[in-house]
């Protein structure tokens, strides 16, 4: 085996890792925040349901909702989506 051969071999091998880097990394980098955040979720409404008075419950909900972006329904007591802004 030639020293060509072998820089040949090696540099389809980086290339290949560098292939499998691009390709696994970013799904797993999303998968471990999709779980922290699940678990972040479970956290605060567990959080949520230790509090004793409902008028300290619904605040804690609406600043959820609102911090995420959506709109609170005092009536229902529910967090809806924003409406898309109409350009006009």
């Amino acid at each position: 085996m030639s020293l060509f051969d072998l820089l040949k071999l090696a540099a389809g091998a980086l290339i290949g890792f560098g292939l499998c880097v691009l390709l696994y990394v970013p799904g797993a980098v999303r998968e471990a925040r999709e779980a922290e955040a699940a678990r972040l979720t479970a956290a605060t409404n567990t959080a949520i349901g230790e509090l004793t008075n409902e008028a300290d419950k619904a605040r804690f909900r609406r600043r959820l909702c609102l911090d995420s972006g959506g709109v609170y329904i005092h009536q229902a007591g529910q967090c809806s989506e924003r409406p898309a802004a109409i350009h006009g």
